[in-house]
């Protein structure tokens, strides 16, 4: 429960409320007898559409040609030139740091072993407009599990370590796991380009915000969200909330299913896009002048593709002492958990 802090800005809470009942009226669903209609006929009003998906998923994922794409300069030390963002900030995104290592440790180990386990730290800022590489180590081959250990530099310096295990696939009889939050299928859910258009049209926006909703817009990503709590979720304005999320999220453009390995790249790298910034959620009335990852963790449960919809399922437990504490579960739509995240960041006000 969120609780010592009220909104107390009626123009941002009756902008909120316009970008609800808007975004409600232009994604409901056909009508039960349309629907009828169309099980009936065999008629499908998305065809056009749906062909038009299915280009774009020929498509090879930008992630995966160009920011997770390493060349390997000597025995276990790989180079990445590609340090583009979506987010044009002044440091390296963390999210691409830890896939661009495990692609790295990954190249080292055994195909038929695959990662089950990472555990990483930032240490430095890095600069996103220089390379950076990453030294692995191999610390263990056994059996069935593989251990290495991977030390990004830029210019000498450490920007980061990590920890990663694979593992030999096991069947098992010790099977369970908790049961997938019920939420809408992403498809009937509005695009970010459609909240951010929706929330732009609005009269009422102040500048500010309708600025960076502007920018937010004019980015060029490659990767597609479906919030299920709609625009609360996005990191504009100062309305307190719950600090929790759930969001789907894919990467855009085609991976295909015969490598696992770096299916969990990409997971790495969407793993951090809304995590850290779960534990600022119940103080959004406090000017946010700092937010860092300081390490993340991530445990892989199950086979899945990132290039297709997985719901994300963020939530803070705690913030305190300038730090916030994050944990993250990534579910197929089939109800599966693939992956479980954890993360802490670090939190400062604007001064």
């Amino acid at each position: 429960m969120i609780s010592g802090r009220i909104y107390r800005n009626p123009v941002l809470k009756s902008i909120f409320g316009a970008i609800k009942r808007t975004m409600a009226s232009t994604t409901s669903a056909a009508s039960e007898s349309e629907i009828a209609q169309q099980i009936k006929t065999g008629e499908d009003p998305n065809t056009e559409d749906d062909m038009k998906d299915d280009a774009a998923d020929k498509l090879k994922s930008t992630l995966v040609d160009t920011v997770l794409t390493l060349e390997k300069l000597d025995v276990n030390l790989y180079r990445a030139a590609q340090m583009w963002s979506a987010f044009r900030t002044k440091n390296l995104f963390g999210g691409q740091i830890v896939g661009q290592a495990l692609v790295a440790a990954g190249k080292t180990v055994n195909p038929k072993l695959n990662v089950h386990s990472l555990h990483s730290y930032f240490i430095n800022h890095g600069n996103p407009d220089k390379p950076v590489l990453y030294r692995v180590e191999n610390i263990r081959d056994g059996k069935s599990f593989s251990s290495r250990s991977v030390q990004a530099t830029q210019e000498g310096k450490p920007v980061f370590i990590m920890n990663a295990s694979f593992h030999i696939h096991e069947e098992s009889p010790f099977q369970h796991q908790f049961p997938m939050p019920n939420v809408p299928d992403p498809e009937k859910l509005p695009s970010d380009r459609d909240l951010l258009e929706s929330f732009i049209k609005i009269p009422d926006t102040p500048p500010k915000y309708r600025e960076k909703a502007e920018r937010l817009l004019a980015r060029e990503i490659p990767f597609e969200h479906r919030r299920v709590d709609g625009f609360r979720s996005f990191h504009i304005g100062q309305i307190p909330t719950e600090p929790r999320l759930l969001t789907w999220v894919r990467a855009l453009g085609h991976i295909g299913e015969g490598n696992k390995q770096m299916h969990a790249c990409v997971a790495a790298y969407l793993s951090d896009l809304e995590l850290c910034m779960t534990s600022t959620l119940p103080n959004r009335d406090i000017g946010l002048g700092f937010v860092t990852s300081l390490d993340h963790s991530m445990w892989f449960h199950a086979p899945f593709r990132s290039d297709e919809w997985m719901l994300y399922q963020c939530e803070s437990p705690f913030a305190g002492n300038s730090r916030g504490m994050n944990f993250g579960r990534l579910w197929r739509k089939d109800g599966t958990l693939a992956v479980s995240v954890a993360q802490e960041c670090l939190i400062r006000p604007k001064l």
